[in-house]
């Protein structure tokens, strides 16, 4: 399978490959993984594809969009093999659908996720305010960012993601926050365009929604994502999808940490569209250990 090494590496087209599930019964899916260069499969990918299979198994009555997600991260996924996701149809309203979700591989659950869909509806309506932050074009690229950067064994699958990051506060891959606080904002927005579907949509921003929200928690500290003490892995993973969205539009993901503790930390985000209407709010907790402590 192509990897973003190769020179005509297509990372859209490779995400919604990943996302293009293969039928194994009425409610099992298999999909593959992408390559990673540590080998374990990247958490956002496998949420995502587990919001598909989901998705797949919705009544044909009314159109059931995705309003909220639960995931619990079990076990690393292995990026070299297929990951089967099992649906479990736990109810059908009229309203609502409710789905459970279980990836395995080797008959192991790696990730087990729940999620509930509803049908379009009118009710009360309020929302946060959209921080006041420059505009994503007045913000570097990754790929100018690491310009100088020798060729190392992750630049180009940093450089070549299918999502496109903007840190407005400066990233920290390479050198640590000058202020150490625990919050930043991103803009993200997938890095070229998604097809007119709803559900693609949604597992496109939870894909993304798993790459930097953990990032306060280091900011707070000092630490940069190649320190070689951190071993961060994702515990769990919620998402609350609140009114329509378009991944390949710019986002700004605003994020904090209210806390860390215990080889733990928390992350809070919400993701506002560019004028400022809220359109999802996300919460992860992830093991950040430091090696030696």
């Amino acid at each position: 399978m192509p990897t973003p090494d190769d020179p005509d590496f297509d990372a859209i087209g490779d995400l919604l490959e990943v996302l293009d599930l293969r039928a194994e019964g009425p409610d099992a899916f298999l999909g593959r993984s992408q390559p990673q260069p540590h080998g374990r499969v990247f958490g956002g990918q496998v949420l995502s594809q587990a919001m598909v299979a989901a998705g797949r198994t919705l009544p044909d009555d009314a159109p059931r969009h995705i309003h909220s997600m639960h995931g619990y991260f079990l076990r690393p996924g292995d990026a070299t093999a297929p990951i089967h996701f099992q649906v479990e149809r736990l109810r059908d309203g009229r309203s609502f659908s409710a789905r459970r979700v279980h990836a395995l591989q080797d008959d192991r659950p790696i990730l087990a996720m729940s999620a509930s869909f509803q049908t379009a509806d009118e009710g009360l309506d309020h929302q946060d305010e959209m921080p006041d932050v420059p505009a994503p074009e007045d913000l570097p690229a990754v790929g100018e960012l690491l310009a100088d950067v020798s060729d190392g064994p992750a630049k180009k699958w940093v450089e070549r993601r299918a999502i496109d990051i903007r840190h407005v506060e400066g990233p920290i891959y390479l050198s640590p926050a000058p202020d150490r606080v625990a919050r930043q904002n991103v803009w993200i927005r997938a890095a070229g365009s998604l097809p007119d579907d709803p559900l693609i949509h949604a597992a496109v921003l939870a894909y993304a929604s798993d790459y930097t929200l953990l990032e306060p928690v280091l900011r707070r500290h000092g630490i940069t994502w190649i320190d070689p003490r951190l071993r961060p892995a994702s515990l769990d993973h919620s998402m609350w999808f609140h009114r329509p969205i378009r991944a390949d539009d710019w986002l700004l993901y605003s994020q904090s940490s209210p806390s860390a503790t215990s080889g733990r930390g928390l992350g809070i985000g919400r993701m506002f569209s560019r004028d400022g209407v809220l359109l999802a709010s996300v919460a992860q907790e992830g093991m950040l250990r430091l090696k030696g402590r």
